[in-house]
């Protein structure tokens, strides 16, 4: 078990009651790009040669690891994201594609240059950075209940050059500090009710933040209703606000942002046909 070939042919087999084939080879070109820190083409290309048995040990560690359900994202501690790589901890969610596509959606808003930008549970920062890197001359703002969330997000701020002012806030407190006002306001916020657990794979129930994920059967919109209320006393005439939402929650969603006074309210699917993101404008302040 000398080279990229041979572990890969270890990994499908260790593998195989887990995963499938396609996944775990993917597994392995990314196990392989960031530990030998090679691109798809060079593994293809050199996959015959002979490896460090120090990098050999390491694959097999991650392999021990995957046995155990950890995602890869946590397992190497870095994800890409909009093009860009985003590192992880216990504290942040795995990004997921859903996301970008909310991302791409304010960026086709017609947001205007120098607009103030903020960014509510931002976790490893995906969103807010990737804002920053797709819109420029922003002022860009990310609030999360977590300290480790928050430096997760600064320093990935700073590995890709974008300024963000972040703090440690819960939002569901939030009229104990002064905010500035806003013309975006995004968040993908719990939304997972608790009795939809049964349905999510161990992945995702041991090893990824469960109070960024789930809230309780009896009030599932308590972070919309909270961060909608914020949005009325923030966001600027004519501001926009962005969520993620949960695909079987749209039509209470929606009524929930008119019931408040939200105008424009629109809900849009994913790539996947599921009903996973709103978009509404706050016009009377």
């Amino acid at each position: 078990m000398n080279t990229m070939f041979d572990l890969q042919r270890y990994a499908l087999q260790e593998l195989k009651d887990s995963y499938t084939e396609h996944e775990i080879k993917v597994l392995c070109s990314l196990t392989f790009c960031k530990l030998l820190h090679c691109t798809n083409i060079e593994i293809h290309l050199n996959k015959h040669e002979f490896l460090a048995k120090s990098f050999i040990d390491k694959f097999v560690l991650v392999v021990e690891e995957l046995k155990s359900n950890k995602p890869i994202q946590y397992i190497l501690g870095e994800t890409e994201f909009a093009g860009i790589d985003f590192q992880l901890n216990s504290e942040t969610l795995i990004p997921r594609p859903e996301t970008e596509e909310l991302v791409m959606w304010i960026v086709e808003s017609g947001v205007q240059p120098g607009a103030s930008i903020l960014d509510i549970g931002t976790g490893s920062g995906c969103i807010i950075v990737s804002l920053g890197k797709l819109l420029k001359g922003m002022q860009l703002y990310g609030v999360d209940i977590s300290p480790e969330a928050v430096r997760q997000a600064a320093d990935n701020a700073r590995r890709n050059g974008v300024e963000v002012e972040f703090e440690v806030r819960d939002i569901l407190c939030y009229e104990g500090w002064e905010w500035p006002g806003f013309d975006v306001i995004v968040s993908n916020p719990p939304y997972i009710r608790e009795s939809e657990k049964a349905l999510m794979h161990d992945r995702v129930l041991n090893y990824e933040p469960s109070r960024a994920l789930f809230v309780p059967d009896t009030d599932p919109l308590m972070f919309y209703r909270k961060i909608a209320g914020f949005g009325r006393d923030h966001l600027k005439q004519g501001g926009l606000l962005f969520f993620e939402i949960n695909e079987a929650l749209g039509k209470e969603t929606v009524e929930l942002l008119q019931e408040m006074g939200y105008e424009d309210v629109e809900l849009r699917k994913d790539i996947n046909e599921r009903e996973r993101m709103v978009r509404a404008k706050r016009v009377k302040i």
